[in-house]
């Protein structure tokens, strides 16, 4: 009887490894999946959306590149967003309210 019991705690045991291993074998490939598939969407450049140390690339003088912002909502700082989004974004220094697709000075929205 023992041996019965140790042989279905054996297989117990390794189908639950088996499954762990599947599990973290797919939990691992996720993140390279995402990436794949957000390599589809369109993106554009938009002005005026990042946060301070999150822009995506050169945010004027005074900057290299990713990551250095001075401020949030920077005039000359991009991030790439989705295609057609940037317009609809809030960029409380724009002209506008909005991001924009170009550089800006940055002053108080328009009223």
């Amino acid at each position: 009887m023992t041996s019965a019991r140790h042989t279905a705690t054996a297989a117990a045991t390794a189908t639950t490894l088996a499954l762990a291993l599947g599990a973290a074998l797919a939990l691992a490939q996720a993140p390279a999946a995402a990436q794949e598939a957000g390599k589809d969407v369109a993106k554009e450049k938009c002005f005026g959306v990042a946060l301070k140390g999150q822009n995506d690339c050169a945010a004027g003088a005074g900057t290299t590149c990713a990551g250095t912002a001075k401020k949030d909502h920077q005039g000359n700082a991009w991030k790439f967003v989705p295609a057609g989004t940037c317009a609809q974004m809030a960029s409380p220094h724009s002209p506008t309210g909005h991001g924009q697709p170009m550089a800006f000075k940055e002053g108080r929205p328009a009223m």
